[in-house]
């Protein structure tokens, strides 16, 4: 996948207004950069990963290709509490297959969230897992997640092929 699959994936959960955003399990920051993208200078970002290596390599690239974008580096395991302000939305993108109890952690990301704000997935579109992606987390069973964790609304946004487990979609969650 490349740049512009990455905005497709999240642009329709995007509205305008949500400028306060973060990427939970953004590693070295495909998604980040495409949230830059499509949130324009105006945006802010929080970009959090265990990784500080990946968030160095993220923040230099942010600076390359969207110097106007705030964005802010957290280290950290997202699966513990983090000092974020109340955010517009927030992406986990092929991060919360490596998770037992999804819905612990769907549940804390959540929490993040202005009462209004949304939470756009994109994951593999197939429950059965294997060692690279434990515990995929398909659209049906998004959806029951989602709801199980307060959301009221999900919409699927997008499908696509991956060579790896069949295909992927983004869902956005509010």
């Amino acid at each position: 996948m490349n740049h512009t699959d990455h905005v497709n994936l999240l642009r329709d959960g995007i509205l305008e207004g949500y400028g306060t955003w973060a990427d939970f399990g953004s590693g070295t920051g495909a998604f980040t950069l495409a949230l830059a993208d499509l949130l324009g200078p105006d945006g802010i970002i929080h970009s959090i990963d265990k990784d500080a290596n990946a968030l160095r390599a993220q923040a230099d690239e942010m600076h390359r290709r969207f110097p106007a974008t705030t964005l802010t580096t957290h280290a950290q395991d997202y699966t513990h509490s983090i000092n974020l302000p109340k955010l517009g939305g927030i992406v986990a993108a092929n991060t919360l297959h490596f998770h037992r109890d999804a819905l612990r952690v769907v549940n804390l990301i959540k929490s993040y969230l202005k009462v209004d704000g949304r939470m756009i997935v994109v994951e593999y579109n197939i429950d059965a897992g294997n060692y690279a992606v434990p515990h995929p987390i398909s659209f049906v069973r998004w959806q029951r997640l989602a709801t199980d964790a307060g959301f009221a609304h999900t919409q699927l946004l997008m499908t696509r092929p991956s060579r790896f487990l069949s295909g992927i979609y983004s869902a956005v969650s509010w």
